[in-house]
């Protein structure tokens, strides 16, 4: 009876976490826009903050899967044409922010704590994509180390900018969703 148990919670846990793959999918492909438009490349969408929301649900593991899984299902479908790199550079982005956020808020789960581990977040995945583009932009996109450098400016602001909007409105909606997500 017990193993039933678990088997149906561990299933009900996967299909909770599948449905969050499908919504950040979903919200990607109908919302992207840049943020600047002399890099319109860089795009802002949405889909991390039911990664976000996972993560804070199901623990840093749990969103660390959830970053590869959309990361992948996204690099093959509504993002296809970005191809491995832009796998590579969105599960950089997306793991690192909820590695951090997600450990930080598992030991303590509050306001105050979800704030901090927001924007620890935040800043390690600016930090971690600053590094990422200046190694991998070059491999991948045949461009000069150079380019990457003028460019880091914008790439500092699109990664804050995308990571503290995506938290603020994951803080904001979080507790109205977790109740679903624990039950």
């Amino acid at each position: 009876m017990n193993d039933d148990l678990n088997t149906q919670k561990k299933t009900v846990r996967i299909a909770k976490m599948g449905m969050l793959v499908a919504i950040a999918i979903v919200l990607v492909y109908f919302i992207h826009f840049p943020i600047f438009p002399a890099v319109s490349f860089m795009e802002y969408d949405p889909a991390d903050i039911p990664i976000f929301i996972g993560t804070f649900a199901f623990g840093p593991l749990g969103g660390l899967l959830l970053a590869g899984v959309t990361a992948l299902v996204q690099g093959v479908t509504v993002s296809a044409s970005s191809g491995i790199y832009g796998i590579i550079m969105h599960f950089l982005a997306t793991g690192s922010l909820v590695v951090v956020a997600g450990i930080i808020y598992s030991r303590r789960k509050s306001r105050k704590s979800a704030l901090i581990a927001l924007a620890a977040g935040t800043v390690t995945m600016t930090v971690v994509m600053c590094f990422a583009n200046l190694v991998i932009t070059p491999l991948f996109m045949g461009a000069p180390r150079s380019l990457v450098v003028d460019l880091m400016p914008f790439i500092v602001g699109f990664n804050l900018i995308k990571a503290g909007l995506n938290s603020v409105i994951t803080f904001i909606l979080y507790k109205r969703i977790s109740g679903f997500l624990h039950k």
